[in-house]
């Protein structure tokens, strides 16, 4: 039996609270400078719906193992995407001075010290992996599982794809497609994979798994894509339509959000449903779309697109907190 979207969204509330609680004493009875500490806690705290600490709690379960039974190590999923978003928002990378509505670490601190707590967050997170009360084979192979994905050849990987990419020609598809998948699937699928790892599930259950959590992480990312364009800093909390601005290459960017109607195009595209309306307000570019409308699920008419009633509304589906 299939659970309703509100159980669903109740036991991802449910779960996501077990790694507030958990984030809330995860440096207590370190010894560190005080400054850092603050640094640390100011973003490890700042909010977020903890997506990828709760796959990693809800495969665990779902592989039939207690969900609490793993928080040290899906907690741990949180300090590293903390870490990321903190070296994002430098200078030097995206140079972003918003994050879940609150000024970046390296604004409300200094550059140095931003850099040092994610570096902390980074090599604290291994420590509690490592405290797993579970067969040590099933931890080390999850430990094993999130370093290649939050490594050279995942996350770091695709963010210099990222930066490489930015500001050049649009690149093909199968580039953007293995830039985001390095850059944002690969965290994803192993908060889905560690999980079963850790619950020592069977190698075929755990690629079927991994197999869900790489899908998800193109929906996420292309979900994400798009809220940049149609949505506003203040439902992000982070500057919207910096992708645009910076000269990103995203699926938007690439495939533009909408089949364009004849001759030249005015205005942006619009996403309705139940007369809710948001102008994409002209960032993109004006080429053909190479996505059909019945792939995705919008409908065209010439002049906008409609997500039609019982599909989810992407204006609606997240607040910059991921």
């Amino acid at each position: 039996m299939m659970m309703s979207t509100e159980a669903m969204k109740s036991l991802l509330k449910e779960r996501g609270k077990l790694v507030e609680s958990y984030l809330a004493t995860c440096l207590d009875g370190q010894e560190m400078p005080p400054r850092l500490r603050e640094s640390m806690l100011y973003s490890l705290q700042a909010g977020g719906k903890r997506l990828r600490p709760v796959l990693c709690l809800s495969c665990a379960a779902l592989c039939g193992l207690k969900p609490e039974d793993v928080l040290p190590f899906a907690s741990a999923i949180e300090m590293v995407h903390t870490y990321s978003l903190i070296h994002d928002d430098l200078p030097a990378m995206d140079d972003d001075d918003l994050r879940r509505g609150k000024p970046s670490n390296h604004k409300a601190f200094d550059e140095a010290t931003a850099i040092l707590a994610g570096d902390a967050l980074l090599t604290d997170a291994f420590a509690h992996m490592c405290r797993m009360e579970l067969p040590a084979g099933q931890v080390l192979r999850a430990v094993a599982e999130f370093a290649r994905a939050a490594g050279s050849s995942g996350m770091v990987g695709g963010q210099e794809w990222d930066m490489l990419y930015t500001g050049l020609p649009p690149v093909s598809m199968a580039e953007l497609r293995r830039m985001h998948a390095m850059k944002t699937g690969a965290l994803l699928r192993a908060s889905c994979v560690c999980g079963a790892l850790l619950a020592g599930a069977a190698d075929d259950v755990c690629e079927r798994i991994g197999r869900y959590g790489a899908a998800l992480g193109v929906a996420f990312q292309i979900a994400d894509d798009i809220l940049d364009v149609v949505s506003d800093t203040a439902t992000l909390g982070k500057p919207a339509g910096s992708d645009a601005e910076q000269g990103k290459n995203t699926y938007p960017a690439l495939v533009g959000l909408d089949e364009p109607p004849p001759g030249p195009r005015t205005g942006g595209c619009r996403l309705r449903r139940a007369g809710r309306v948001q102008r994409s307000r002209g960032r993109i570019p004006a080429r053909p779309c190479r996505v059909h409308h019945h792939e995705s699920g919008l409908r065209n008419d010439g002049k906008h697109c409609t997500v039609p009633a019982g599909q989810p509304d992407l204006t609606e589906t997240g607040d910059g907190s991921f």
